[in-house]
């Protein structure tokens, strides 16, 4: 039997009663995501700089990553520019990385930017 991908997955609610993963658990993770994201040296979160040819494009990945943080309960933070838009994610709730941040960026890199 194969592992379901991240993609299709879904986020399960966390309200602090599961433990952050493990360095390691992360970079399990973290191999099956696009290239680009990284991982902090605590294993604390994610993130991953995007660029777009401008101001629209920027807006409109924005948006789409929005509709997935809401559709997922599960949001990040996010830094944005004319061209660009950094994204980092955590499990706010645990102070540090579940499965739930690996699930959402693989749904920010199906969006193809």
């Amino acid at each position: 039997m194969t592992e379901e991908r991240l993609v299709d997955r879904l986020c399960k609610p966390c309200d602090g009663n599961i433990s952050a993963l493990t360095h390691c658990d992360a970079k399990h993770f973290l191999s099956q995501l696009d290239p680009g994201w990284q991982l902090d040296a605590q294993a604390r979160d994610i993130h991953k700089e995007f660029r777009f040819k401008g101001f629209y494009r920027t807006m409109a990945f924005v948006n789409a990553l929005a509709w997935i943080a809401n559709s997922e309960n599960h949001h990040p933070d996010f830094e944005v520019g004319y061209n660009h838009c950094l994204v980092r994610f955590s499990t706010h709730a645990i102070g540090g990385l579940s499965e739930n941040d690996f699930i959402c960026a693989a749904k920010v890199d199906a969006l193809k930017p």
